[in-house]
């Protein structure tokens, strides 16, 4: 059931497009420390996700790993993207060309199987959910349940669009 939820791209309704950015500009205010949580809950509940980042891969305390550099420096590319797709949400082709960028980066230059998406947006949702939990309504959690489907569904479009292979 669960797959075939997440292969299901539902559409964003405008109030939810709305939710999404009302609760995005709270979490974009704090961007680099959001976004170095996600990346280091990443790591830690999906620490095979580490084998792609030679500059953090043997890192296993939490501690270092917020530290790094190079960690906080992914987190902000990590959460500018999604800035990008959050402010371009009416604008479908915008959207889908940021998407595909990335997907289209990590599939030939990076290697990335397309699975670790699926589970970055999950840990990105439990972040926000855990972080924002007042602002977080059931309305907010179902936009953006939607929303990280919509971002899976792009990036492994552009992945199939280049072929790729594990």
């Amino acid at each position: 059931m669960e797959i075939e939820r997440w292969e299901r791209s539902e559409e964003i309704s405008e109030a939810e497009k709305k939710v999404i950015q009302e609760t995005w500009s709270r979490v974009y205010a704090n961007c680099e420390d959001v976004g170095v949580s996600i990346l280091i809950r990443f790591f830690v509940n999906f620490p095979s996700a580490k084998q792609y980042f030679s500059q953090f891969k043997h890192m296993d305390d939490t501690l270092e790993m917020e530290r790094s550099l190079q960690l906080r420096k992914h987190a902000q590319r990590v959460m500018g993207a999604i800035n990008t797709v959050v402010e371009n949400l009416n604008d479908p082709e915008k959207v889908s060309s940021v998407l595909a960028l990335v997907g289209k980066a990590h599939a030939l230059k990076h290697k990335v199987e397309p699975v670790y998406f699926k589970k970055l947006t999950g840990v990105m949702l439990e972040v926000i959910a855990e972080v924002y939990g007042n602002d977080f309504t059931p309305e907010a959690h179902g936009a953006w349940t939607k929303m990280k489907t919509l971002i899976y569904n792009h990036v492994t479009a552009a992945y199939k669009e280049v072929g790729w292979a594990p």
